[in-house]
């Protein structure tokens, strides 16, 4: 999968010049991790959990990057995932390099005194490499506010005193900022609203399938749906809903939290009625006829296996890495565009940047306060993004790799290089 990621780097150095050593500095991780993680069970029993953290890079500050549990975490997924965080946080202009972390788990299995132990436990195994100016996490696949503040609890026990910048995705009343919950949803809306408005599209007719229900899939469907625009599908791990007249999203969310599934209703009061609607699978909603296919869940569910099968005009990408780069040659060889994760779901480290600056600061921003950073940030850099592509005829992708290395290469360069000695 890393290799995969590098594959990225390749067409970015076709339209710009860099010095070999950003690239050699921009090939490898600067740090990875591998450690034990002990965990007493309920039952007493003691099971020993795989721990990762990678630290790519952090030329242009500490670096930033979620903690995810999924029983499919590896050391080769978290290395991937930190370089694409390395080069989100470029985009957007953050002062943070790239991280991530994770544990090979499944939290579903876990009571909630299990996942506490086993997320007190990641912060005692990584406590030497985490901190407020070394290296900051945040929530990732099935970690939320909750597993963050426990995690902030035991960092301050550790050290023995108050640092509640050393993490972000916080429940508010533990130093969480408004509108983290929704940002990586709210920033790709901002994003899409931004490339409508360059084709000009009249939002009330745009169609969209969002594959991936959980908090940004849930959270830029709940806002696209109040801008305007017609979601007709969701998908979950277990299947997908369809409705050609569109789905009414906080019902079906309501609903799946109460019933633990997926359907069309609407809800009125304690009383949810069914809608006409088609069951269908992930698989299909992919191949569904809409404007837009949101990518909200995975890496790797556009291949060269289903690329072919995409009759979407867009994709936008709010999970990580969910299109492979040979998927990438046939959506472009099919004039698919794809908005891509480096620009598209940062929305959720931009608010994290902002909730690391209000716990350093001791002053906190109001939600409204929060949307318009928010706002102004990802309208900027889409609109560059958006506008670099147009001057080298190349796909978004590309344009945003150009944007975020042309950034990290110059950071790399003025810290002092070959050329330095060759004078």
């Amino acid at each position: 999968m890393f290799e995969l990621a590098k594959q990225r780097l390749a067409s970015v150095f076709k339209y710009i010049e860099v010095d070999e050593e950003v690239i050699s500095r921009l090939s490898v991780a600067k740090r990875a991790i591998i450690a034990s993680i002990p965990v007493r069970m309920d039952n007493g029993e003691l099971k020993i959990f795989t721990g990762y953290r990678v630290q790519y890079d952090d030329t242009r500050g500490p670096t930033k990057g979620g903690i995810r549990y999924h029983p499919r975490v590896n050391l080769d997924e978290v290395t991937s995932l930190s370089f694409w965080m390395t080069v989100k946080c470029a985009v957007a202009g953050l002062p943070f390099g790239g991280a991530k972390g994770g544990v090979t788990v499944n939290p579903k299995e876990l009571s909630k005194l299990e996942l506490e132990r086993l997320s007190r436990g990641y912060i005692r195994a990584f406590a030497d490499v985490l901190g407020e100016a070394r290296d900051i996490p945040a929530p990732d696949v099935y970690t939320n506010s909750t597993i963050m503040g426990w995690m902030a609890d035991e960092y301050s026990t550790i050290s023995r005193r108050q640092v509640p910048e050393m993490i972000t995705g916080k429940p508010l009343h533990l130093g969480g900022s408004q509108g983290r919950e929704s940002a990586t949803g709210q920033g790709a809306l901002y994003t899409l609203e931004e490339y409508a408005k360059r084709h000009q599209w009249n939002i009330s007719q745009v169609t969209i399938a969002i594959q991936g229900f959980g908090n940004a899939g849930y959270h830029f469907a709940r806002l696209a749906s109040r801008m305007g625009f017609r979601v007709l599908a969701v998908s979950d791990s277990k299947g997908a809903i369809y409705s050609s007249s569109g789905l009414n999203v906080e019902d079906v969310y309501r609903f799946k939290q109460e019933e633990k599934k997926l359907a069309s209703v609407y809800c009125d009061g304690s009383v949810c009625n069914m809608l006409d609607y088609e069951e269908i699978s992930n698989e299909d909603l992919l191949a569904l006829k809409v404007d837009v296919l949101v990518l909200g869940a995975l890496e790797n569910q556009v291949t060269q296996l289903n690329a072919d099968k995409v009759q979407a005009v867009t994709i936008l990408e709010i999970a990580n890495g969910p299109v492979t780069p040979q998927a990438d040659e046939i959506l472009e060889a099919r004039g698919i565009q794809v908005i891509p994760d480096v620009l598209a779901n940062s929305g959720g480290v931009v608010v994290s940047y902002f909730e690391w600056v209000q716990n350093k600061s001791g002053f906190y921003w109001e939600a409204p306060e929060v949307r318009e950073k928010l706002h102004n940030i990802m309208r900027r850099e889409s609109n560059v993004v958006f506008d670099l592509a147009n001057h080298h005829q190349c796909t978004l992708r590309t344009a945003a790799y150009i944007h975020g290395i042309e950034r990290l290469a110059g950071a790399i360069d003025q810290r002092g290089n070959k050329k330095y000695f060759s004078t």
